[in-house]
C-alpha cells in the first residue's frame, strides 16, 4: 500500500490493524524455535499417531524451559497433524465394567494379534499386558501358538515378576484349551473370561493392540519371522520405557511401576517401623 498506493505509513498500519513498531520491526525467528521446529518435525515423522501433547512429553527432558502452548504453534506452522479415524459404528449394547486393577500383577490381559511376512505367511502375536501399569509384559511372536505355547511363554516372564493373581482372557481356543484352563487352576490364578462377542469387556489389551499395529506392524514389512521379533521386541521396550501415557501421568509405564514400587516398599518400611503393642 505504501510503494504501490503511496499511501503514507501512518494510513496504511490504521487500515490493516497493525502497530508502526511491528511494521518496522518484524519477528525474527530465534535460534531456539528453529531448533526446536527441526525436533517436532523430526518426531513426527518418526512416531506418526503422536500429536503435540505426546511430542512435547518427549521434548521435555532435553527442553525443560518450553511449555505445550510453543511446541503447538510450532506444530501447527509445520502443518503437521494425526490424521483421525473414523470409528465403526457398533450396535449399542449393555456393557460389563472392566474389573479394576489396584497393584502391580493383580491382573494380566491376555489376547492375539495377526499379521503376515512379505512371502504372504501369516505370523501371529501374543500380547500381554499388566492392567495397572499398563506396562507390556511380553510379545510373543511366532507362526502357531497353542494353549501349550502360551503356558510356556507366561511360566518364563513369573521367572523375573511373580505369577499375576488373575488373567483376563477371550474364548478363543488356546484359552480355554485343557493345558491353559490345568495351568491356571494349578498356579491358583483366576481366569476371568469375557462375554462372547464383546471385546470392549478386554478394553485394555484391545487398546494396546491398537498401538501395536498403528506404530509397528503397519510401518514396516518383516521379510522373516526373526526381523519379525526383533522390531516387535524393539518397539516393546520403547513401549515401556520410553513412551508416555496419559492416563499414567505422561510418563512411561516402566516408570509408573518403578514408583509405584518404591511408594510401596516405603509403605511396609513404615507399617514395620512402628512400635508393636505391649500386651
Amino acid at each position: 500500500m505504501i510503494e504501490q498506493h503511496h499511501l503514507s505509513e501512518r494510513r496504511a498500519c490504521r487500515l490493516v490493524g497493525l502497530s508502526r513498531d511491528a511494521y518496522r520491526h518484524p519477528p525474527v525467528p530465534s535460534a531456539l524455535n528453529a531448533e526446536l521446529s527441526g525436533r517436532i518435525v523430526e518426531l513426527a515423522h518418526v512416531r506418526r499417531r503422536f500429536g503435540y501433547r505426546r511430542i512435547h512429553d518427549l521434548l521435555r527432558p532435553e527442553y525443560p524451559q518450553i511449555n505445550p502452548k510453543r511446541v503447538y504453534r510450532l506444530y501447527r506452522e509445520a502443518q503437521l497433524a494425526v490424521r483421525r479415524r473414523r470409528k465403526a459404528k457398533r450396535p449399542s449394547g449393555e456393557r460389563q465394567p472392566l474389573a479394576p486393577a489396584r497393584t502391580i500383577n493383580e491382573i494380566w490381559s491376555l489376547d492375539f494379534v495377526a499379521d503376515s511376512l512379505a512371502s504372504g505367511r501369516r505370523i501371529r502375536l501374543l500380547t500381554v499386558a499388566d492392567d495397572f501399569t499398563h506396562e507390556c509384559v511380553d510379545i510373543g511372536v511366532d507362526f502357531g501358538l497353542s494353549g501349550r505355547y502360551v503356558t510356556r511363554l507366561l511360566d518364563q516372564v513369573a521367572l523375573f515378576r511373580g505369577y499375576p493373581k488373575a488373567v483376563c482372557t477371550d474364548n478363543g481356543p488356546e484359552f480355554t484349551s485343557r493345558a491353559f484352563m490345568g495351568w491356571a487352576q494349578t498356579k491358583g490364578i483366576r481366569h476371568l473370561l469375557i462375554d462372547p462377542g464383546k471385546p470392549m469387556q478386554n478394553a485394555f489389551i484391545e487398546s494396546f493392540n491398537g498401538k501395536l499395529r498403528d506404530e509397528c506392524l503397519n510401518e514396516q514389512w518383516f521379510e522373516t519371522l526373526a526381523q519379525a521379533r526383533s522390531a516387535v521386541a524393539a518397539w516393546r521396550r520403547d513401549y515401556n520405557e520410553v513412551r508416555p501415557h496419559s492416563s499414567l501421568g505422561r510418563i512411561p509405564p516402566a516408570k509408573f511401576a518403578e514408583q509405584h514400587r518404591r511408594l510401596a516398599a516405603d509403605a511396609a518400611r513404615t507399617a514395620n517401623d512402628k512400635p508393636q503393642p505391649i500386651n
